[in-house]
């Protein structure tokens, strides 16, 4: 499994909120949609996702509500990263409905519980650079 990417992601009811923090705290900026935002860093790397969850309780870590974040790896081809992942003890959670599409993810969880997201046909660093570039 080749990882073209490791992105951080925040569950938030309120994704303007979370991601104008967090680009602000990175000095970065923000790219949207209706259920997800992307904060790239100043140096165009796509560092941290925000996802819409609408019913979010926040974190009362470390001994009220469970924290809320999970990892998502790029990849570069899901049929061999699921294979993977699975072998490696990884339980499939959510699957893709068509893991030949160009673009797509699979939620699963490591073996102590933790979900993370097997994704891919998402932005690599230089469409990311060719998008800062067309908003400055």
């Amino acid at each position: 499994m080749k990882i073209t990417r490791q992105v951080v992601v925040l569950d938030a009811a309120d994704l303007a909120v979370e991601s104008t923090f967090w680009a602000g705290m990175l000095g970065g900026r923000v790219f949207t949609d209706d259920t997800w935002h992307s904060v790239i860093s100043r140096d165009g790397q796509w560092v941290i996702g925000v996802q819409l969850a609408p019913d979010h309780v926040p974190p009362d870590w470390p001994d009220g509500n469970p924290q809320q974040v999970h990892l998502d790896l790029h990849i570069d081809d899901p049929v061999s990263a699921h294979a993977e992942a699975v072998a490696l003890g990884a339980r499939l959670l959510q699957a893709a409905d068509d893991l030949s599409a160009s673009e797509g993810h699979q939620v699963y969880a490591d073996p102590a519980g933790h979900p993370f997201c097997l994704g891919w046909g998402h932005p690599d660093n230089e469409a990311i650079a060719r998008i800062l570039r067309g908003r400055s």
